[in-house]
Parts: structure tokens; C-alpha cells; sequence
């Protein structure tokens, strides 16, 4: 049976801390060849170096083969529907990763059959597949996720809604973003995550200031100011994002956190490059971790091959 990943949603509390230990431990070394005699299907409508490359690598590593999409190259530009295009290839193909410029409409039109999983590799609502990485580095780093204080800084774009989603369910953790106005997150997601805080115990809260900001964090996250598919409009945007870029100074009360970005970064933009580049950095240990993560994920897809020939 195949497993679809279109939202965080999808995964249950137990599948969440499953996914990011199974990428700690491909970070460390482990190997599967749980996918030997599989093909996947890499589909990517929009630009990607990480995640596109972390999926194509990382199913081969697992021992399947791949196929590549472009843009132009699916018939659902010429009309067909996405439930019958799931449906061709679910017969051809084990495994579709998929990034999409719209909502998940087209990738759940997909995922109406069992034989094919789907997994979301970022769509304009969400990216789920980041919120597993960021786990597993923040697993990497700290040994749990429990218990950790996080600050994001910036929009409240696919990357924070799946991050909110997904800290929001485990137990201590306190999530605050500072999203400038008119650029927060969407009501349903901030309402989704809410109520995951209150299953477990975590605590998400959002403002739109920079303002009385909170110590001893454990992390300070940021995302670039544009992201991919979703450029903004008018000439006053800047502005408003200007007091939401991400500086030494956050780190006077936090002498001990680190910095988290899902790149790619705009250097002087969401953040300095003093912060970026210095020693609290980890971002481009995260970056790595996309491949990681993406095994732990494409292993899990395959119930059928889930656990298959592991090595550690």
C-alpha cells in the first residue's frame, strides 16, 4: 500500500517522530535499499535546486530508479484531469514527488488512488517535506524536539505553516512567529496549529512587531522575503518586511541559539551575513539534511517496503 505525504496533516503523531529520528539516522549513516526495483516520479512545475535534487538523489541512494518531469511535460496542460493522470501513473510508476505552483488540489486529485504514493515537495500552502527537515536538524542538534523554543522571523509562507503544523505537535514546544502585517498566516493554519498545541501542550503564538521579543531561545528561523512562485506586488513591501530582517542582535538574550534558514538566502535581505554565515549558522547542515530527510520519507511512502532490507 502506498502512503500519501500532501500536508503534515496527513501523518500521525507517531509518523512525525518516526520520520525525523529515520533522517537523523541517514544523516549518521544508516542504509536501506527499500525502494530496489521501484521508480519514482520526480514532477516539478517550479524552480528547485535542494529539494529536487534531494528526492532524485536520495531515491537513487535507495536503490530506485527515477523519472523526470518538467513543466511542460504532463497532459494536464492540455486538459486532462489530475484524478486520471493519477491514475495512468499509478500504473507505471511506485512513487510521485510532486512541486506544484497552486494549491493541494492537484496533488490530492493524484493521490485518489492507492497504488502510487504522492509526496508534496512544496506547493503555494505548504511544504511539509521542509517541516521533516527542519526536524530532523533540529533532532540532530538537540536530541529532541520537545521542550524547544523556536522564533520565526518573516512571512507567513509554505515553509512556517508546515513548521507551525508540525512543532505544534510535540509536547513543550513553543513556537513564536513575528510575521510582518497583511503577511501572516493563513487563519485555517494558524487555527489547525492552535489546536495541536492544545492536544499536546505546545504553545504557538504569532504577532506582527518585533517588539518585546522573547530569550533564551534555542532557535531563531527565517525564510527569503520572496518566495518561490510568490513574488509580491508594489513598491512598498520592503518596507514593511525592512524591521523583520534577522541580525546579530537577536542573539543578545540568546547567546546559545541557533540560526535555521530553508534557503536559498538573499544575503541583506531577511538576514545579514554576518548571521548567515557565522558561527550559530546551521543552515547549510539543513540544507544537507533535505537528502536525508527525503529518504526517511520515500522509505516510508512504500508501507509495502517499509523496513526491507535496512542497514545501520
Amino acid at each position: 500500500m502506498a502512503r500519501h505525504l500532501v500536508s503534515v496533516t496527513d501523518l500521525t503523531d507517531d509518523d512525525l517522530r518516526a520520520l525525523t529520528v529515520r533522517g537523523a539516522e541517514f544523516a549518521a549513516g544508516a542504509r536501506s535499499a527499500a525502494l530496489a526495483g521501484r521508480v519514482a516520479g520526480i514532477y516539478f512545475s517550479k524552480t528547485s535546486t535542494r529539494t529536487r535534487t534531494a528526492f532524485s538523489a536520495g531515491a537513487l541512494r535507495l536503490g530506485a530508479s527515477i523519472v523526470s518531469y518538467g513543466p511542460g511535460d504532463l497532459q494536464t496542460n492540455t486538459g486532462e484531469t489530475t484524478e486520471d493522470t493519477g491514475r495512468v501513473l499509478s500504473g507505471m510508476l511506485d512513487i510521485l514527488v510532486a512541486r506544484t505552483a497552486g494549491d493541494q488540489a492537484e496533488m490530492r486529485g493524484w493521490a485518489g488512488q492507492d497504488r502510487m504514493a504522492v509526496i508534496n515537495a512544496m506547493s503555494a500552502i505548504e511544504h511539509p517535506t521542509q517541516a521533516l527537515t527542519d526536524l530532523t536538524t533540529l533532532w540532530q542538534q538537540f536530541g529532541r524536539i520537545d521542550d524547544l523554543s523556536i522564533l520565526y522571523v518573516g512571512e507567513g509562507n509554505n515553509t512556517a505553516t508546515a513548521l507551525a503544523l508540525a512543532l505544534a505537535r510535540f509536547p513543550g514546544v513553543r513556537l513564536e512567529l513575528r510575521t510582518p502585517p497583511g503577511y501572516g498566516l493563513p487563519s485555517d493554519i494558524l487555527a489547525t496549529a492552535l489546536a495541536s498545541a492544545a492536544r499536546t501542550g505546545a504553545q504557538v503564538t504569532e504577532r506582527h512587531d518585533m517588539d518585546e521579543l522573547p530569550g533564551d531561545l534555542d532557535v531563531v528561523y527565517t525564510t527569503r522575503w520572496q518566495t518561490t512562485g510568490a513574488a509580491h506586488s508594489g513598491n512598498g513591501w520592503r518596507e514593511v518586511f525592512a524591521p523583520f530582517q534577522v541580525r546579530e542582535e537577536l542573539w543578545q538574550r540568546s547567546p546559545k541559539a541557533v540560526f535555521m534558514h530553508d534557503l536559498p538566502a538573499h544575503r541583506g535581505e531577511e538576514v545579514t551575513a554576518e548571521v548567515l554565515d557565522g558561527p550559530a549558522s546551521i543552515a547549510f547542515r539543513q540544507a544537507e539534511n533535505k537528502m536525508h530527510s527525503a529518504m526517511a520519507v520515500l522509505e516510508w511512502s512504500r508501507a509495502d517496503s517499509d523496513g526491507e532490507e535496512r542497514q545501520s
